[in-house]
């Protein structure tokens, strides 16, 4: 693949889960003069089995909807600044959401190639039979050649979040496969970027040794410089709030991970080799990173359906807390037994109420009872029924924190490792040209 530029790779990530700030993208957009690619990570495990319950409603559902009220505001500006857009936003339909991009460029007048990587997604194989989801963690190369094939916006499914950073550099330098030091450096600036303002002091436990007044701004959305060699710098938009230093790159570094051989579909980065440094007010130079071959399997996200869940949280007021407690598990439980009683029961209670109260609220403590059973009629009206039964029938002021709710189905992750060979990843271009990799 020939290089793109002889000039670093310039790239902003605006989001950094299902849910982040949604002025993020034009924030970066408007902020940004020098931006040649914008990522959005929004997937995670839980972000898969989000999108599984949103098939369950629309088959055509399945992807993160935040995304496209962003490219409805956004995509005339990216487009015209020249600014590519790579997102794992696609999540378990990404054919569909670049099929909704494109009837946004449609209605907006706007000339928009929009391609898609899949593969990912391994439900029809057999391979776990039963799954709610289940999909491959895939590497960056279909990135790098949707990009190659012109495509202003790429749509995934369940990539390696470092890898929306990875495959714009591999593009954009012209790596190959095997230029594992160049992707390993390149995979560790995608890590410090994946979480978004994690890089600029969201989240980071030395917050009170950063200057007040930049914490008290929105913090900004991270940008990496990324080098022909890997090497990089971390830094972000000018007037923003947070700050990048040392000490929160380090902090996001090492955020999920646990050794120091870091394994992904493109290659081994070996993490004792990193090297940081200051380069500048609101820079730190990522550089000395080095890799090796990738495993030869993929690690797959699976979400088996566990069955339906409920929860009603009780308000336990002023005096004989305990014994107010004890009467209504008494109750619920001869309740129950009337009927069927949900697999599991668990109960938890807050602290005890302050001793000489001033408010209703010191006097007053919270009682959750959360079920979980394989009928969701158990874990709905059978659980809820009795509990609302009990208002004028237990103890003094009995009241719920929210109304009864129907119970609503959860998904059991698990890890599982497939051979790569059982995986193919393709790439639909804009004119649906497919590309598999091999």
């Amino acid at each position: 693949m020939a290089a793109v530029a002889d000039r670093p790779l310039v790239v902003g990530n605006c989001s950094g889960f299902y849910g982040d700030r949604l002025s993020a993208l034009r924030e970066l957009l408007e902020g940004s003069p020098r931006l040649d690619v914008v990522t959005g990570d929004y997937l995670a495990e839980l972000t898969m089995l989000i999108l599984a319950k949103d098939t369950f409603k629309d088959p055509e559902a399945g992807y993160a909807r935040t995304f496209v009220r962003q490219v409805e505001d956004c995509l005339a500006l990216a487009v015209e600044r020249g600014v590519r857009i790579v997102t794992n936003a696609g999540g378990l339909n990404p054919a569909g959401l670049a099929n909704r991009i494109r009837a946004v460029a449609q209605e907006q007048g706007i000339e928009a190639t929009v391609a898609h990587v899949d593969g990912d997604d391994l439900r029809p194989s057999g391979l776990f039979p039963g799954a709610m989801t289940a999909n491959a963690y895939l590497g960056a190369q279909g990135i790098a050649i949707a990009l190659a094939g012109g495509a202003d916006v790429v749509v995934t499914g369940r990539v390696t979040d470092a890898s929306l950073v990875v495959g714009p550099a591999m593009w954009w330098h012209g790596w190959d496969a095997g230029d594992y030091d160049a992707l390993a450096g390149a995979v560790v600036v995608g890590h410090v970027l994946e979480c978004g303002t994690q890089a600029c002091g969201g989240n980071f436990s030395g917050f009170t040794t950063l200057d007040p007044a930049v914490l008290a701004k929105p913090l900004g959305f991270p940008i990496a410089e990324v080098a022909a060699d890997g090497s990089g710098v971390i830094t972000k938009q000018d007037g923003t709030g947070g700050a990048v230093t040392v000490d929160t790159v380090s902090a996001q570094l090492f955020y999920e991970i646990q050794g120091p051989e870091y394994l992904g579909p493109d290659v081994t980065t070996h993490l004792d080799t990193i090297r940081l440094s200051e380069d500048g007010p609101d820079r730190v130079r990522i550089s000395g990173v080095r890799g090796s071959t990738a495993p030869e399997t993929l690690k797959v996200c699976v979400n088996d359906f566990g069955g339906w869940r409920n929860t009603i949280e009780f308000v336990l007021t002023g005096l004989d807390i305990e014994a107010k407690e004890q009467w209504l598990r008494a109750q619920l439980e001869a309740a129950w037994s009337a009927g069927r009683r949900p697999a599991t029961v668990a109960w938890s209670r807050g602290p005890k109420p302050a001793e000489d109260p001033a408010t209703i609220e010191e006097a007053a403590t919270l009682l959750r009872c959360t079920v979980l059973d394989s009928d969701a009629t158990v874990a709905g009206k059978g659980f809820t029924a009795p509990a609302v039964e009990l208002a004028l029938a237990s103890y003094p002021g009995l009241t719920l924190t929210a109304p009864p709710a129907p119970a609503t189905p959860y998904g059991i992750y698990r890890p599982e490792y497939v051979d790569r060979t059982q995986v193919t990843q393709r790439v639909v271009h804009a004119d649906g040209r497919e590309e598999v990799i091999a």
